[in-house]
């Protein structure tokens, strides 16, 4: 993957490859930037260009060995490590070397791929996915091998937000002692998640969102999306090029999502004064509580999102407002009466208390039914 097949994010693409020229090469980098917005591909086309020296030319013949090698992301110097589960075939203290058949499929369909998105390859259920100190001791193995090119080493931790503490601590020595040639590229969506303590040792680079224009012209150059299309899915996916690419998937999930958000809200509106309706939203966490922890926190994101598009319509932003629900009978501009300045920040607390306690491993079931009958107080609130 070289910086020509990268979308936008021009300003980094010219930061990293100048100091990379320059032999200005910091040994830990931290890319921080949303869903979609392309910090993997850019950590591995920046890698690339450091391990085959394509300062001359990334297509010179030069280094036309070194990024053959880069096509199937199996160059020897280039390392990667990445949230894992246990599954049937490793039931015990995995690591990302125990999926990387898995993870190179990956990548290579999906390089703007969520987190979410890798947990469905890893079909993770019920599990939470993390990096542990087993993958920390790999990257000291790894990492004390010879350099295959002579050159450098480089070791892309993604989702670093998902080191446990074994694994951070462990990876902090290695930052405070690296060694010669070695580069670190560190990779989240959620800078603060990261202890300080490594953060403080990284050279940041915030990534945004990509343009509509740049998504756009991805989606008819990639997809054959005619221009009118694309520049409308263009808007929906909020500087997301992974989410416009659902978009373009029929009975992707979000079409799930939005049912059960509708059938929720629904519920809840008929619950006030009927208790009888209570026994439908009792009816709805369970079917919920049966999913995976993961699925059950990108559900409970995806309701965060409803909500605030429906604040934005009922405060007069249509121009803000890019979800365009599918349910039958159900338009977000109805619904938008009933989320205002006197529930929304109640209603997002809840929400965010919810995704906590189930990230922690509480009760699904418990913490869907009580998140229920709260939002059927809040969804009335004047």
């Amino acid at each position: 993957m070289q910086f020509s097949d990268i979308l936008g994010q021009e300003h980094i693409k010219s930061h990293l490859t100048k100091n990379a020229s320059l032999g200005r090469i910091p040994h830990a980098q931290l890319f921080v930037g949303p869903e979609g917005s392309g910090t993997l591909p850019m950590a591995i086309a920046y890698a690339q260009y450091i391990i085959c020296n394509n300062s001359n030319g990334e297509n010179s013949d030069v280094n036309a060995a070194c990024n053959i090698k880069f096509e199937k992301f199996a160059h020897p110097d280039l390392h990667f490590i990445y949230p894992t589960v246990s599954t049937d075939a490793i039931k015990g203290k995995p690591k990302s070397l125990d999926f990387i058949t898995e993870w190179r499929g990956f990548i290579e369909k999906k390089p703007f791929g969520s987190l979410f998105d890798w947990y469905q390859v890893l079909d993770v259920k019920n599990k939470q996915g993390e990096i542990r100190v087993e993958d920390a001791q790999e990257i000291l193995k790894s990492l004390a091998l010879k350099s295959f090119e002579g050159g450098y080493k480089i070791m892309i931790v993604w989702m670093a937000d998902k080191l446990n503490i074994p694994a951070s601590n462990k990876l902090l020595k290695l930052l405070e002692e690296p060694s010669d040639k070695t580069v670190f590229i560190l990779i989240s969506e959620n800078e603060e998640d990261i202890i300080q303590t490594i953060r403080s040792r990284c050279q940041v680079l915030h990534f945004n969102g990509l343009s509509e224009s740049t998504i756009a012209q991805a989606l008819e150059k990639e997809w054959e999306v005619d221009a009118a299309t694309a520049q409308k899915i263009a808007h929906q996916a909020q500087g997301n090029y992974n989410k416009a690419q659902q978009l373009l998937q029929p009975n992707r999930d979000t079409d799930f999502f939005e049912k059960w958000f509708v059938d929720w809200v629904r519920a809840a509106f008929r619950a006030k004064g009927n208790a009888a309706a209570i026994q439908d939203l009792i009816q709805w966490s369970e079917q919920i509580a049966v999913l995976g922890r993961e699925t059950q926190k990108e559900f409970l994101q995806f309701c965060i999102e409803m909500f605030r598009q429906a604040l934005l319509l009922n405060y007069q932003t249509p121009s803000l407002v890019y979800i365009e629900p599918k349910v039958e009978k159900f338009k977000l501009e109805n619904f938008a009466p009933f989320v205002n300045g006197n529930n929304i920040f109640d209603i997002y607390k809840e929400l965010s208390d919810a995704m906590y306690h189930i990230e922690r491993n509480g009760n699904a079931k418990i913490i869907l039914t009580d998140l229920s009958i709260k939002l059927t107080r809040l969804i009335h609130k004047k």
